[in-house]
């Protein structure tokens, strides 16, 4: 690793300080650093309830769905090899998705407020359960991705349907804006929800870096030194949906963080795809964190939802990618 690949990580965490703090003063009300200061040991009681009760709990969701959504994106191009492999691919967050529209357009979430967050993370396993089921106990990549992506298209089909067949506009306004992506309204009781399946899935995912190196010299090789292909894929693409099912529990649909993240990292720590893996977290925490504080300070009727705005980030850089790539593209469709 070079050094440049060593002091990026401790330099990621800075910066992630640095957004922390400043999304903790921005807002409507805005803090200064004394007030921020105080409103922390709680000798401020107006600043403590910003800081504690609206900011904080918005924070720490924007910094921890950022940062699943990175590793996710970084994990699943290792596992692929392609540079262009995205966290909904297995059908995941789609599947998440539709478990919380379910929820929405039948009101359960009023008489039970877990139901959000325990529908989607039951879409999202129960996506993977499927993509298992259809690809089969020794699949290769590429029925992985046939397979996952038939799941998505259902899981967005059906979406698409529940949202038609809602006869309450209230209840559609609330879908359409769920589906954008947001933190806004988040308290700790998200946090609670969805942090221990985001850190199981995290753990899984880290775990997967010594595979995935060992995968950049062929399958072939990586079998023959003892790894398991099979096991491999499936506690990866199992460790994406927890963590994508526990972040779009508490986000909605929030895009391309999984895909840009990497790509800013890759340089830097020559594509091994082991050590890649926490600094494209790192990253996505920041780009989401960096996402959730612009869609504040724009001013607007009502809050801009996170997911556009990572989306009218991602898509320039997607289409960039494809520009350089082209050349590779070709000679593989070919």
């Amino acid at each position: 690793m070079t050094m440049r690949a060593v002091r990026l990580v401790p330099a990621l965490i800075i910066l992630l300080v640095a957004l922390t703090c400043a999304s903790l003063m921005i807002g409507s009300v805005s803090l200064s650093w004394i007030d921020l200061i105080k409103g922390f040991i709680r000798q401020d009681q107006t600043a403590a309830l910003i800081i504690y009760d609206i900011r904080l709990p918005r924070t720490l969701l924007a910094l921890s769905v950022g940062f699943v959504l990175g590793l996710s994106g970084a994990a699943l191009q290792g596992l692929l090899r392609n540079p262009l492999a995205d966290p909904a691919l297995f059908g995941a967050p789609q599947a998440a998705a539709l478990g919380a529209v379910l929820v929405l357009y039948t009101g359960t979430v009023e008489a039970l407020s877990f139901a959000l967050p325990v529908a989607a993370l039951g879409g999202a396993l129960l996506s993977v359960l499927l993509v298992l089921a259809v690809a089969g106990r020794v699949a290769g990549v590429t029925t992985l991705i046939l397979a996952g992506l038939a799941v998505a298209s259902l899981a967005a089909a059906l979406t698409s349907i529940v949202i038609n067949l809602s006869a309450n506009p209230f209840a559609v306004t609330e879908i359409v804006f769920w589906l954008l992506g947001s933190f806004e309204d988040r308290s700790f009781r998200h946090v609670a929800m969805a942090a221990p399946f985001m850190v199981i899935g995290s753990l899984l995912l880290l775990r997967a870096g010594e595979p995935l190196r060992a995968l950049t010299l062929g399958e072939e090789t990586a079998e023959s030194l003892g790894l398991s292909l099979v096991r491999e894929r499936i506690l990866i693409v199992l460790g994406v949906a927890c963590a994508l099912g526990g972040a779009v529990s508490v986000s909605g649909a929030i895009g391309f963080v999984g895909l840009v993240a990497p790509h800013l990292v890759r340089d830097a720590v020559k594509g091994d795809p082991k050590a890649v893996l926490l600094p494209a977290a790192l990253v996505g925490a920041a780009l989401t964190l960096s996402a959730d504080m612009l869609a504040r300070l724009v001013p607007a009727p009502t809050e801009l939802k996170v997911g556009a705005l990572t989306a009218l980030m991602g898509v320039p850089f997607f289409l960039a990618i494809i520009a350089r790539r082209r050349g590779a593209i070709a000679a593989d469709a070919s």
